[in-house]
């Protein structure tokens, strides 16, 4: 099984990064860009068949882990 969590700034949050790379693509002539956020994806391969307990088990992992949950939202799939 692999497991993507992609962690990033919540909406109420300043994103800095994401600012300035919104900014870098409108020199770069695309005004078309209203909006970027920054973020980040951890792969993961697992063993197991277990989907729920699995669920289960990385969500605790991501909100503890992964993520600062004060200023950070994650979600995660499965395949």
């Amino acid at each position: 099984m692999k497991a993507t969590i992609i962690v990033t700034p919540k909406k109420s949050v300043l994103d800095p990064q994401g600012e300035a790379v919104k900014n870098a693509i409108h020199q770069q002539g695309m005004d078309c860009v209203t909006h970027a956020r920054i973020g980040k994806i951890i792969e993961l391969d697992i063993s197991g068949t277990d989907v729920t307990l699995t669920r289960q088990k990385l969500e605790k992992i991501a909100l503890e882990v992964l993520s600062n949950p004060v200023i950070e939202d994650f979600r995660i799939e499965l395949e």
